[in-house]
């Protein structure tokens, strides 16, 4: 198996775990959208909190020049850490929501 087609094997099996964990409150739903043209992944939770609507990405994950960029995650320890243990290389992962002139400073790729 090529390392994309791996990429889109292993990050809905991450994120499928994410969403499994739920919350606590049964009006919030936690939905996962995947787009496998586009090779884009969104895990968001919706739904209500007494009159409060929620509506929150949690994690936004998107496959770009052969590499995992994380454009949001509000996990506790990071989806990054999940995809290090999962085997991916630090080379090919980018904190995208971090400014590009930052991310040299990570350890993990800049671009």
């Amino acid at each position: 198996m090529d390392k994309l087609e791996r990429y889109r094997n292993l990050i809905p099996k991450i994120l499928e775990e994410y969403r499994q964990l739920g919350s606590g409150n049964s009006d919030v739903e936690s939905v996962l959208l995947i787009d496998i043209p586009n090779d884009q992944y969104l895990l968001l939770k919706m739904g209500w909190n007494q009159d409060d609507r929620i509506k929150c990405n949690v994690v936004h994950v998107r496959l770009k020049d052969e590499k995992i960029w994380i454009e949001e995650d509000r996990t506790e320890d990071g989806i990054a850490t999940d995809l290090l243990q999962a085997g991916v290389c630090r080379e090919d992962i980018v904190l995208a929501f971090h400014p590009p002139r930052l991310r040299q400073f990570a350890e993990f790729a800049a671009v």
